[in-house]
């Protein structure tokens, strides 16, 4: 069947006011972060999840209830905690001694939006109590399993794992979040308009519902529509596969690389680009498109050897590498 290219650019055109909106509405409350908003504006409209690293102050958190407040639907904070229990996420079974039956009682897990706050400053069993619910889009208590709401999305926030107090999330865990984003501090005139704006002890942050969970739906499909030529899926591929095989791209980089991007990473790459196409008002997705988000993609998906650790490599080194080698379309 035949893609009329052209049909979903007049889509795109007609849909690009209300990304436009979301974004100024962001920037009420938020200054700077353009890469963060960005990305969490891709998440929704991929129907997936985002991990924030940063270090404690930069708006991570404000960030995301931001937007949750832009979203007509459900939202729960989740501050995670040394001494929280898989149970306090999904919920457990009650039970009562009068009738001798057991009672589920959902656990926070269960809205729309989870802002999962300060996610590796909990031990990995707690962690582990969200694989389910991001892939499957399901929660399983006792025998029984109970379906999520749609969109359901899990922003969550760390702090480097350098700092005191933290655990290194698991390698599945990671895998689930399509982004990695890594949040810096803001430039000197950033930082005086945060300072004019949020140096008071009531800070007016006001921000208007604007999305029900119909229009991320209608979004997110249209996203689906946008078209991919085969060669930038071929470019994807190549990039995935550099990562496993870079000798096969003339990189020397192998030694550096324990375990490259899984499929997933392929995935999420296309469903990415075509939404960022979309945040760009076209309909049709480019090189540049798939460049733009495949730091935030691949970075946290290349797992390094010790040599690479030795030798000060980072896995956005190898990221950027890949991107320099790797033959664009």
């Amino acid at each position: 069947m035949a893609i009329d290219v052209k049909q979903i650019g007049d889509k795109v055109g007609r849909e690009s006011a209300v990304i436009n909106l979301i974004r100024s509405e962001i920037h009420k409350v938020i200054v700077g972060q353009e890469e963060l908003i960005d990305g969490l504006i891709l998440a929704l409209l991929c129907n997936s999840h985002v991990l924030i690293e940063g270090v404690p102050g930069l708006a991570k958190t404000l960030s995301v209830t931001t937007l949750a407040k832009m979203i007509q639907a459900t939202f729960k904070r989740i501050q995670f905690t040394p001494d929280l229990l898989p149970a306090d996420v999904v919920g457990t079974l009650i039970y009562n001694p009068k009738t001798g039956e057991f009672t589920t009682k959902k656990g926070p897990i269960f809205a729309n939006i989870i802002l999962a706050d300060e996610i590796n400053r909990a031990p990995a069993k707690v962690q582990s109590a969200l694989l389910e619910a991001m892939q499957e889009r399901q929660v399983t208590i006792g025998d029984k399993s109970y379906v999520l709401d749609d969109p359901f999305m899990v922003m969550a926030t760390q702090n480097p794992i350098e700092q005191e107090g933290t655990y290194p999330l698991p390698e599945a865990q990671v895998d689930r979040f399509m982004f990695k984003i890594r949040v810096s501090y803001p430039n000197k005139s950033q930082e005086h308009e945060i300072l004019k704006k949020m140096a008071r002890s009531n800070p007016e942050l006001g921000v208007n519902p604007i999305l029900a969970p119909d229009d991320i739906r209608r979004l997110r499909a249209l996203a689906d529509e946008i078209y991919m030529d085969e060669k930038i899926e071929e470019y994807i591929v190549n990039l995935v596969e550099a990562s496993r095989n870079p000798e096969g791209f003339s990189m020397n980089i192998g030694q550096y690389i324990r375990y490259g991007a899984s499929p997933r990473a392929s995935i999420f790459l296309a469903m990415a680009s075509k939404a960022n196409a979309l945040v760009e008002g076209r309909g049709y997705v480019t090189p540049q498109d798939v460049k733009t988000i495949a730091m935030n993609i691949l970075r946290h998906r290349i797992i390094l050897t010790y040599e690479a650790e030795a030798e000060e490599k980072t896995s956005e080194d190898i990221v950027r590498e890949i991107l320099q080698n790797v033959d664009v379309p």
